[in-house]
Order: C-alpha cells, then structure tokens, then sequence
C-alpha cells in the first residue's frame, strides 16, 4: 500500500481529500501546515506529497525547498494543490522543481490520476536507476539519441508534463529558466513589450516542435514570454539533464544547430516581409504562418485574436482589420467572430 502525506490547512478540504484516498486504496498522513508536514515528510518517507501552496507557519514553497535538500525526501514526488487564480504561483512551485499541481476545485479523477501517474513515474525512474547502478544504463539509453527524432521520444518517454489552457502564461520574460521543451499539444507564441507597450510576436511554435533551447549552455531568465495559443500540453526536460543529453550525443547537436539555423532564417524572412511588404502582403503571409503552426490541416478555421495576427504581421490591429475584410470581399477567407477560416488556399498564397 502506498503512502501519501497530504499537506493542507483547510481541515474540511484535508479530512474529505484524505477520506477519498483511503477508499482508493492508500495509506494517508495528514499534516494542517507545512511545518508540520517536512517534520512527517523526513520521519515517514512516504512514497508521495500533496501540498497546498498557501498555508500558515510554512507555505508549500518553504516545504518543498526543504525537502529538496534533504537527500532522503528529495526524490519523493511532489504536487502542489492550488486554486485556479494562482497560475502565476503554480509556475513558480515547478520552476522549484514540483512534478505536478491540481487545480481546486478538483474531482475524485482529478487527484487519483494525478498520483497514480506520478507514482508510476517515480516507480520507474527506481527501475532504470537501479539498473544503472548494477551495470545496465540509464546512461546507455541516453547514449543511443543519435537524432532530434530520438531526442524527442526521450521527451516522450522521460519528460515531465505541464497542461496549459488557451491563453495561459507557460513563462514570462525573466522568469528563471529550468526546462527545455516538446510541445507534445497545441501551440505556443514567444513574444515581447516595445517601449510603447505594444507586444511584439517573436516566434510561433506548433505540435511536435521543441522550443526555449536557445539557453541550454548558460542558465539564463527567459529573454521573452511565452503563452498558450491553444489547450497546450508541454513535456520539459531540465535544462541539465538536457546538456548532459548533449555531452553524451555530438550527433544530435548538429541536428539542433541546423534547427536554429532554419529557426534564424525564418526570422530573417519575417523581418523582410515586415520592413518591405505590402500590408495584404504581410497580412497573407501572417494567416498562412498561423495556420501552418496551429492547424493540423491549413484550411481548418483559424482561431485567433486579431492583435495576435497584427502583432506577428507588424502593422497596427485597424489596418490588419482592413486587409481581412478586403479578402472576405475577395472570397478568400470567411470570419466568424474569432474564428477565420481560409476558403481560397491557393489565392492567398499568390497574395504573398
């Protein structure tokens, strides 16, 4: 039977939530703060933690910071329980290294799913260590990525999994940076305030791409902030576990240089387009750019703000507004609301 030691200040909340893990099956500890529970944490050793953040005494950052440092608690899986209103602290308890957060109000599902996946994690990263120390490797499997290929099925396979909801902050610019990522669902724009205030588009990534690998040589904050453009599912790798995966895998390193080349080139090709192109020109390309990251097919309806296409296409929101309704006239998009959906493909791209 495992263990979990749940940490909460709000008694109702903690004896209903403990009630609800032992009718599935588990030994519960309690602790009402988290003074309470390091005290617990470092006697019992349970097999898994669930922390409210905001607590008297010590919050679930303080207990979480502690028991990092103490070699027998640090490698037991932490989650943060929060309230939907702290996203921003959310962020910051993994940026301390948490494996997971629910949101309150949570469901019965909610929470056993979030333990249960956590709990196979942890279960099999014993397994692989151990057969590291008897002689297997762990290190053998990193030592076969050989291609961004594999090196994204390692993502798949050891990556620690962050969900983002359509038009959550993932990080904002100087924030401390932590992981690399693989964009396993959805969509993600990187982008930055002019002096005037007005947020600049610097870069748009769709499933499949990984992306934030611009500081895996030096830990930096983050030079720009980035934001869900749609439900997003991200699987980050830490930055150095990420330059040990490097040290050990030359070949793949030149697949990631030829990656920033083409990702440079693509930068190269938008400043061009925004310093020297026609305002249809510029809009047409902006819907096209859209497309290709968000949409599995590029006629599929586009569902985007209007400052977001303005933003990437470097013109002001009322003139892009004026393009998209030139090219409604034209018969070569329809918009609904947010939603544009390209009708004429091939038109549009002779626009460009």
């Amino acid at each position: 039977m495992k263990t979990v030691l749940l940490v909460e200040d709000d008694s109702v909340l903690r004896e209903n939530t403990a009630e609800l893990l032992e009718l599935s099956k588990y030994k519960i500890l309690t602790a009402a703060n988290g003074k309470i529970g390091v005290e617990m944490a470092k006697k019992h050793i349970p097999d898994i933690i669930v922390c409210d953040i905001m607590m008297p005494e010590l919050d679930g950052y303080g207990t979480l910071e502690i028991l990092s440092k103490d070699k027998k608690t640090n490698r037991i899986p932490f989650v943060f329980l929060s309230a939907k209103t702290e996203r921003q602290d959310v962020r910051k308890g993994m940026n301390l290294g948490a494996d997971d957060y629910i949101t309150k109000p949570f469901t019965e599902d909610d929470i056993i799913s979030a333990i249960e996946s956590r709990l196979a994690k942890a279960a099999i990263l014993e397994e692989l260590n151990q057969a590291h120390k008897n002689g297997f490797a762990l290190t053998q499997e990193k030592d076969e990525i050989k291609t961004l290929n594999d090196l994204k099925n390692f993502f798949d396979d050891y990556g620690t999994e962050f969900n983002y909801k359509k038009d959550d902050i993932i990080y904002y610019e100087r924030d401390h940076s932590n992981y690399i990522y693989l964009i396993s669902k959805g969509a993600v724009k990187c982008h930055r305030m002019d002096e005037q205030g007005k947020e600049l588009v610097t870069a748009l990534y769709k499933e499949d791409d990984l992306f934030d690998y611009t500081s895996f040589t030096t830990n930096i904050p983050h030079q720009e902030t980035a934001t869900a453009i749609a439900d997003t599912t991200l699987l980050g790798v830490s930055i150095l576990e990420f330059t040990e995966l490097l040290n050990k895998n030359h070949k793949v390193v030149l697949e990631l240089i030829e990656l920033l080349a083409d990702n440079l080139s693509d930068v190269k090709e938008q400043l061009l387009q925004i310093a020297y192109g026609t305002v249809n020109k510029k809009t047409a390309a902006t819907i096209l750019k859209f497309a290709e990251k968000i949409n599995r097919k590029p006629d599929d309806p586009i569902k985007i703000s209007r400052n977001d296409l303005a933003s990437v296409a470097g013109i002001a929101t009322e003139t892009l507004i004026r393009a998209l309704t030139e090219f409604k006239k034209l018969g070569i998009i329809k918009a609904e609301g947010r939603n544009i959906k390209v009708v004429d493909l091939e038109r549009l791209k002779t626009i460009t």
